[in-house]
């Protein structure tokens, strides 16, 4: 699998945490006695999962994987901590993770390992429809798709942003609205956002997202129906050029609208987006677009969550050959108690490199995942 296609986790499955959420005694009493102040009262939680995977054409694994069956890996430990003081304006959270299935590239990100630091913010209750959020948070821009392990596909970049910066959440009536600020899409000077997603925007010997600035704004159309837009613009950091001060020599914007929706059982979700971004000079200032669209369909049955996405991806970029192209993931979720049970089939005939590019290739894979929290 190219590593412009590695996975991403769904926001399902973090929404889940907090019905799954057991204070660790002994966990807490560990940090309260090292920071007996900042970690007065924290919930700490935890989780594991691991994937069994079988290649069915990725041009490399298959052979391999007709030989083996497939193979169980993508293991990771991850912990939650979080802090929510009762009439306090104050709040904490935190996810980590470890192990060869936090999502993350040694090579590009702040730690050097497969470990990460998914998010960490604090926040701020300015009163009862706004407040701050300050560390490293969910980009607000469209929405995940809910299939895991093959992530945002085409959505490549954009569906699971977890950027470094300060962010205000707000309401008014019925609009609800984001603006926000992140200096970078990592920790450090000169690592990627390498959680997530899956590599699309360079690396620490290219370039970097930086000083992004962010709004979205959406609003009900009735009751379970909900049409928002987002707009982000930044610069791109020169990590490749002789020059030591890595200027700002790129820059990237894109704009997103997208609508949600539910009747009954079934839930549909659309988005359509487009992308431009003017690469480093190093990378002689290549002018990358394109445009690409998500369409979800979801069926709730009791425990069981069944949906099927589809992403497609149009080049714009002049002097890029490629075809209109398409990725497709049918899937279930099975809530077991302690956590989710995922089946779940990729097919796709291209993907979008570090650079936003659209290419060809074909991939195919089904991916068995099981994850446990407490």
């Amino acid at each position: 699998m190219q590593s412009t296609m590695q996975e991403s986790p769904s926001s399902m499955t973090n929404s889940t945490l907090s019905n799954k959420r057991l204070t660790g005694l002994a966990l807490a009493l560990a940090l309260t006695s090292a920071a007996p102040v900042a970690l007065a009262s924290p919930s700490i939680s935890g989780g594991f999962w691991m994937n069994y995977r079988y290649h069915v054409n990725s041009g490399t694994d298959e052979a391999r994987d007709s030989n083996t069956s497939g193979d169980i890996a993508d293991e990771a430990i991850v912990f939650y901590i979080t802090d929510k003081p009762k009439d306090k304006p104050w709040s904490f959270e935190s996810e980590i993770r470890f192990g060869p299935g936090a999502f993350t590239n040694p090579a590009n990100n702040s730690t050097g390992d497969n470990f990460g630091i998914h998010k960490a913010w604090m926040g701020y209750q300015l009163n009862d429809t706004h407040a701050v959020k300050i560390g490293k948070s969910q980009v607000p821009f469209g929405f995940k798709n809910s299939n895991f392990w093959p992530g945002d596909m085409l959505m490549g970049g954009y569906g699971d942003q977890m950027d470094v910066g300060v962010k205000l959440s707000g309401s008014q009536d019925t609009l609800s609205y984001n603006l926000a600020y992140y200096h970078a899409d990592d920790w450090g000077e000169t690592s990627t956002d390498t959680m997530d997603d899956g590599g699309h925007w360079g690396t620490k010997t290219t370039y970097r997202k930086v000083q992004t600035v962010v709004a979205d704004a959406s609003f009900p159309l009735a009751e379970n129906h909900t049409i928002g837009a987002s707009y982000q613009n930044g610069q791109l950091q020169d990590l490749e050029g002789t020059d030591p001060e890595n200027p700002l020599s790129g820059s990237h914007n894109a704009a997103v609208a997208y609508y949600k929706g539910k009747v009954a059982d079934v839930g549909i979700k659309a988005q359509y987006l487009a992308t431009e971004r003017r690469l480093p000079k190093s990378l002689n200032q290549e002018f990358v677009q394109n445009t690409r669209a998500l369409l979800e369909l979801s069926y709730s049955m009791g425990d069981y969550y069944f949906y099927a996405d589809g992403t497609w991806a149009s080049p714009d970029t002049e002097g890029n050959t490629a075809d209109d192209v398409a990725a497709y993931a049918y899937g279930m979720m099975y809530d077991y108690g302690a956590g989710w049970f995922y089946v779940e089939y990729l097919t796709q005939n291209g993907y979008i490199n570090a650079n936003g590019m659209v290419g060809e290739g074909d991939f195919d894979a089904l991916y068995v995942t099981l994850d446990y929290y407490f």
